[in-house]
């Protein structure tokens, strides 16, 4: 590199992923929410949907977390992609196909359950030593993120290169992302726990974790979205000759 005008990029010896792995985790930490407000409301019940729905994400999240994960170093200029994007998209895929499967296969006594939410989290709650790792290695991300300014975009990447002077924009806006839904993946056992004592009150917490969880995940479906066109223009700026 020359200068900032003139990076050029080996594409062949960097890959990434995390265009549809932000579009997956997006659309299943929507899904989540949605679906617990269904359960908990006793509306719009159908766990066939559910399932069909948990499984395309979780086949796309798995399938890419795990070569991302495997491949070592998937990109060998940032070696730390594999444990940002690859680690965390891997554990979730296999969190959602498992729910998946769940779901089909207890759909009849959901269905036919008085109490769906308190049914559905009697069996769930037993993630919760999954949830609680995840929850905390999402948020050492986060504060890595900050430190380490690992998300910060060239100035030949569109829309957000126009922030490269200030890397630190970036970095805190994708690192509160991921420490976010740690926090929410910490808090959601407890809530699991609850539905499963039948105890249904919609409480703060409650109300405040999955709005938390929504919002994180249309944020994340936005801005892998975004991305489409971000990495596309970044390649076409930083294609040799």
């Amino acid at each position: 590199m020359q200068g900032e005008q003139e990076l050029i990029i080996q594409w062949e010896n960097l890959p990434v992923y995390n265009t549809i792995m932000a579009l997956a985790a997006g659309a299943a930490l929507i899904s989540f929410a949605k679906m617990s407000r269904d359960m908990i409301n006793k509306t719009k019940i159908n766990p066939s949907g559910w399932a069909l729905n948990l499984g395309v994400i979780g086949v796309i999240l798995t399938t890419t977390g795990l070569h991302m994960s495997l491949t070592w170093p998937l990109a060998p200029n940032f070696p730390f992609d594999n444990i940002v994007f690859g680690e965390p998209s891997l554990a979730l895929g296999l969190v959602t196909l498992a729910m998946a499967y769940y779901f089909w296969k207890e759909k009849k006594p959901i269905v036919a359950s008085d109490q769906p939410i308190t049914y559905v989290s009697k069996d769930l709650r037993h993630l919760r030593f999954v949830l609680y790792g995840l929850g905390l290695a999402l948020i050492a991300i986060g504060f890595a993120g900050v430190i380490y300014k690992l998300f910060a975009a060239p100035p030949q990447e569109p829309i957000s290169g126009l922030l490269a002077d200030y890397p630190l924009i970036e970095s805190i806006f994708i690192s509160a992302l991921w420490a976010a839904i740690g926090v929410s993946a910490l808090i959601i056992p407890g809530i699991l726990s609850d539905f499963a004592d039948n105890k249904l009150s919609p409480t703060v917490k409650v109300k405040a974790t999955f709005s938390l969880i929504k919002y994180c995940g249309w944020a994340l479906l936005l801005f892998g979205a975004m991305n489409y066109f971000t990495h596309i223009g970044l390649i076409v700026n930083t294609m040799p000759g």
